[in-house]
């Protein structure tokens, strides 16, 4: 079921159909990663906290007069509309699911004095019910600080009409180039014209997922075993400390060949990833191509991998030197490992290249799914090539894709699987330009799952819009991907953040 489907009621809270049923997503602290055994049919996880919704509804009583122009447009112009008013915008956003949003009550408000007072609450978003009022109420009802972040919504059919429908234009709205200094971290810039709904709660619901994914991107908290890097970029990432907060936690191979050590002598732990090996391989559409032992091996890694998490806190793990210093140790490649993770819903990703490392996790908090680090090719006839040796089954969520599990290509060694998407699945990219802050978002369609000499898991891809503008984008690096469109929810985080997003146009 694509996530743009959903109704209002099943707002950011994903239900998919698993192998075993009804998988519906839950919220988890980092602590709590680690402490799980393995089991396919479990759901999806995510770490995410749930985004804090303050709204308010702003209005003005209207006094008749004689013989004069007494109130404006609008069907609330009195207590007790405004009462009816707040009741449905409560039962509205109690849809919102409550892992996901955490609303608090409707503050009604008439003066500037009273909208002050409803700053005073702990929120991550104000939504602002412009039903009537003056211009310097509007503004006293937009979020005060700069880190927080603030929706305008308006009326017309979906209930009594705004005056602010009406009303509402550049003077109090942002709009293009006008902002005086980029977004940041902690400057979401100010109320823009991409900030207003009408009517449709579709549209407040994206921007929602977009504004939720913000929150849990900024400081995330990510192991990476054997230190972090930049492919091409040096800077990338002291450039995701400082930009987006990331607390990278540098975990070096002297500190864990030890553990990998202790955990292929521990008896226990070997036969419980036996045990595991065997419930994997007994999941429908899964070929063993590669030694079964290579497979066990992977899950031993996946405890370990998980107990750094948990030991950490972290919501995120990467591995650098996955293609060749955790080989011996491991007696596998981490390949398999990863893909696992995924699959559980946890970020895990390879070769710690935090060049594309911070989209991953964007974009993972957006879509609530697994999200799939990978190499692209040159483009050509509309097609691009996708390939890594980590790809996720379960990309929408749900059902394990079918998959072979075969060795990592270029070392023959381990364990990898070898992934078939559905033909037709529609799929979101970003491919960042490196470290400066500029991110190419576009979508394509899987048109075959091919079995070139190149990395196993591989799709090829038409890409949706005008693929002759990717040429100017090709550049030896890595690509992120997730099932279904993002990109409305993408671009506006990425705004907030000062990110530079661009899409490619439509043919």
């Amino acid at each position: 079921m694509p996530f743009d489907s959903i109704n209002r009621r099943d707002f950011i809270a994903l239900s998919a159909v698993g192998a075993a049923g009804v998988l519906g997503l839950g919220t988890r602290s980092p602590a709590q990663v680690g402490r799980d055994d393995w089991d396919p049919d479990k759901s999806l996880v995510r770490t995410g906290k749930p985004l804090t919704i303050q709204p308010i509804l702003m209005y003005r009583v209207a006094e008749q007069r004689p013989m004069t122009s007494w109130k404006s447009w609008g069907g609330v112009q009195s207590d007790e509309a405004a009462a009816k008013e707040a009741a449905t915008i409560a039962r509205e956003l109690s849809a919102l699911d409550a892992t996901m949003a955490r609303v608090l009550p409707v503050a009604s408000v008439t003066t500037v004095e009273q909208a002050a007072r409803a700053h005073e609450n702990d929120y991550d978003v104000v939504i602002v019910y412009a039903a009537s009022g003056s211009g310097d109420l509007l503004k006293a009802c937009f979020a005060p600080k700069k880190d927080r972040d603030t929706i305008v919504f308006v009326r017309c059919r979906s209930g009594p009409a705004y005056y602010w429908y009406e009303a509402l234009s550049t003077k109090y709205l942002q709009v293009g180039q006008a902002e005086a200094r980029p977004a940041s971290r902690a400057d979401h810039g100010g109320v823009r014209v991409e900030d207003v709904v009408v009517d449709d709660y579709d549209e407040l619901r994206w921007r929602l997922r977009g504004l939720y994914a913000l929150k849990n991107f900024l400081g995330t908290r990510i192991v990476a075993l054997g230190g972090p890097w930049g492919k091409y970029a040096p800077d990338a990432p002291q450039i995701a400390r400082e930009r987006y907060g990331f607390e990278i936690i540098d975990v070096s191979y002297d500190a864990i060949a030890p553990r990998i050590k202790a955990a292929r002598d521990d008896r226990e732990l070997t036969a419980r990833a036996a045990q595991w090996t065997d419930k994997y391989l007994s999941v429908p559409n899964t070929t063993l191509a590669t030694d079964k032992a290579f497979v066990a091996n992977a899950f031993l890694l996946y405890r370990l991998f998980k107990d750094l998490m948990h030991e950490h806190e972290a919501s995120a793990f990467t591995i650098r030197g996955c293609m060749g210093t955790i080989l011996p140790m491991a007696q596998t490649t981490a390949c398999l490992t990863l893909s696992l993770l995924n699959d559980e819903g946890v970020m895990a990703f390879c070769e710690s290249d935090f060049v594309i490392i911070p989209a991953g996790v964007l974009l993972y908090y957006t879509c609530g799914r697994p999200v799939f680090l990978h190499n692209s090719t040159f483009p050509h006839d509309g097609i691009v090539t996708c390939a890594h040796c980590t790809a996720p089954r379960r990309l929408d969520g749900g059902r394990y894709d079918p998959a072979t599990i075969v060795t990592h290509y270029e070392s023959d060694y381990g364990a990898a699987p070898k992934v078939d998407m559905p033909v037709g699945r529609e799929v979101t990219f970003i491919d960042p330009e490196y470290s400066t802050g500029r991110w190419l978002g576009f979508t394509g369609i899987v048109k075959s799952n091919p079995a070139y000499e190149i990395c196993r898991s591989q799709q090829d891809v038409e890409i949706q819009g005008d693929w002759r503008k990717l040429l100017n984008e090709v550049r030896d690096s890595h690509w992120m991907m997730a099932c279904g469109n993002h990109l409305k929810p993408l671009a506006y985080a990425a705004r907030k953040l000062g990110i530079q997003w661009t899409e490619l146009p439509q043919s």
